[in-house]
């Protein structure tokens, strides 16, 4: 049986318009994060989406929150759609990292996996949570179609988990999900995921 996820990172918050890491840090959307949401409810809207699950970090849900509205859904949450812990540098830059501990840095943009921010959560145990949460969460909806609301780096380790890209690579393949655009996965209960579309944007007015 097949299951479609459809993919959204959350709308934009005050961290990530400045580049700041926010991995477990609970921050809430700039008012663009706000529009970005209300673009992607009126996208579920005419979109056929038959369940909505979230990461409980309040960013996502707060994104979640009119897509769930328009459809008179209650959003499901889900731990495992967390985002990672970036350690040291959660609300910093790589920037700000970088000038540091350089050699770190540079160590971090050759391999993001072997070399995680001191005190960060390992990347690939935060993929391992995330693909797990995505299976069960189509085996709840053989068949059906699911807005998944989550968080740009697990969400990309997580594509590469599925898609048989090396998890090092997510930062050069997926250089970035977009705030609130879709990104479309078909689930196979009995064979590997694939990757329909990436990245397009709810609607010609979505910030």
């Amino acid at each position: 049986m097949t299951t479609t996820l459809l993919l959204a990172r959350h709308g934009q918050t005050v961290w990530h318009a400045e580049n700041r890491y926010a991995g477990v840090s609970d921050i809430g959307l700039t008012d663009t994060g706000r529009a970005q949401a209300e673009a992607l409810g009126r996208w579920a809207a005419v979109h056929s989406v038959d369940a909505i699950w979230t990461s409980p970090l309040s960013r996502a849900v707060a994104t979640a929150e009119p897509a769930c509205r328009a459809l008179g859904l209650a959003p499901q949450l889900e731990p495992g759609l967390r985002e990672c812990d970036f350690g040291v540098v959660e609300g910093r830059t790589l920037a700000e990292f970088a000038t540091e501990d350089p050699e770190w840095a540079a160590a971090y943009r050759a391999d993001p996996v072997a070399n995680a921010f001191p005190g960060a959560e390992d990347p690939t145990a935060a993929a391992a949570r995330g693909v797990r949460a995505l299976r069960e969460i189509a085996a709840a909806h053989p068949g059906g179609r699911v807005l998944v609301v989550a968080h740009n780096t697990l969400l990309r380790l997580v594509l590469c988990s599925l898609l048989s890209i090396p998890a090092r690579e997510y930062r050069r393949v997926l250089p970035r999900l977009r705030n609130a655009a879709i990104s479309e996965l078909r689930m196979n209960s009995d064979g590997p995921a694939a990757l329909l579309s990436l990245n397009v944007p709810c609607g010609p007015d979505m910030p």
